[in-house]
């Protein structure tokens, strides 16, 4: 389904998460990073595009020195089905000795969010740690855990606070599933 009304489509879904309940799971995952990597000054790599929101909201209650950076690699290309993952940029900054802290909106299959990590792994970081706003229940193994999750959902397709539904509506300031 490919719902050419962007209005209609946000009509016809379900709330799945407030705008109250992802500000909660944001200022509680802020003190469970600050208190896991306020001693290491950890470089900070923005998941593009969907990490972008979360990561704004996140990083400014972080309260420890951090430097940011981003990657953009992407397996949805405006669809709702993961294809091969595609790299648009890599981070910039050296990884040498670091720890990274990667943001992202969402852990469904966790392909993209491994390959990003195996890649700061060969980048040189000694350790990688994940923040995901959004975890989805899944009936089989993923690749990766992420180490600091916000909220769950259950196995369906979401979309609000930097997800994108048919590359729209990353706006909403709170999380919905599509019917």
């Amino acid at each position: 389904m490919h719902a050419t009304d962007p209005q209609q489509l946000l009509a016809q879904s379900e709330l799945i998460y407030s705008s109250d309940d992802v500000t909660e799971a944001i200022v509680r995952l802020s003190k469970e990073i600050t208190e896991a990597l306020e001693n290491t000054t950890p470089v900070a790599i923005c998941v593009m595009g969907g990490g972008v929101v979360f990561a704004g909201q996140l990083l400014t209650q972080l309260t420890f020195p951090l430097e940011l950076d981003y990657v953009h690699a992407t397996r949805y290309q405006n669809a709702t089905v993961g294809k091969t993952l595609n790299w648009k940029s890599l981070p910039k900054l050296d990884l040498s000795g670091r720890t990274v802290l990667l943001v992202d909106d969402i852990l469904d299959e966790g392909i993209t969010l491994k390959t990003i990590q195996d890649k700061c792994i060969a980048l040189g970081a000694v350790q990688v740690l994940s923040a995901v706003l959004i975890e989805k229940k899944l009936e089989h193994p993923k690749p990766i855990k992420a180490d600091f999750v916000g909220l769950e959902v259950p196995n369906r397709y979401v979309f609000g606070y930097g997800m994108d539904v048919y590359g729209w509506w990353r706006n909403l300031p709170a999380i919905y599933a599509l019917n």
